[in-house]
């Protein structure tokens, strides 16, 4: 497939889409859980999916199911995985400039090791059914 073939934009649009959907989505449920007090039972569990940041992560979170069931429609498993990993990279960043979080050495290792797997895949065919 030629990479400049209006399939392979679709397929990097849509991954991108699906990337920021998904580490969006956990993002705003993070950031709305954070405000409210411990969940101990199904009805504060109710409750906290009617808060504004939480809904917003719900919303986002639909959408990249949605969107990631379109990818994987013409795109490999194989390939798709990986490359959709890239949203573990945004969720660290936005979780340690957004939410103040602690990341350690070790997790930011992990975290530069997905990116060079996902750069890996990436340089292949998103469908092997094509030729490349």
């Amino acid at each position: 497939m030629d990479s400049g073939s209006p399939r392979h934009l679709k397929t990097w649009l849509f991954a991108a889409f699906v990337v920021l959907s998904n580490s969006l989505g956990n993002f705003f449920i993070a950031r709305g859980m954070r405000t409210l007090p411990e969940l101990n039972s199904p009805w504060s569990l109710l409750q906290a999916i009617f808060t504004p940041f939480v809904a917003v992560g719900i919303v986002l979170l639909i959408s990249w199911l949605l969107s990631r069931m379109m990818l994987l429609s013409w795109a490999d498993l194989s390939y798709m995985l990986p490359v959709t990993s890239l949203g573990y990279v945004l969720s660290a960043l936005l979780g340690k400039f957004f939410l103040n979080e602690q990341i350690s050495l070790a997790r930011w290792g992990g975290t530069f090791l997905i990116v060079g797997g996902t750069i890996l895949v990436g340089m292949g065919a998103p469908d092997s059914r094509e030729k490349t």
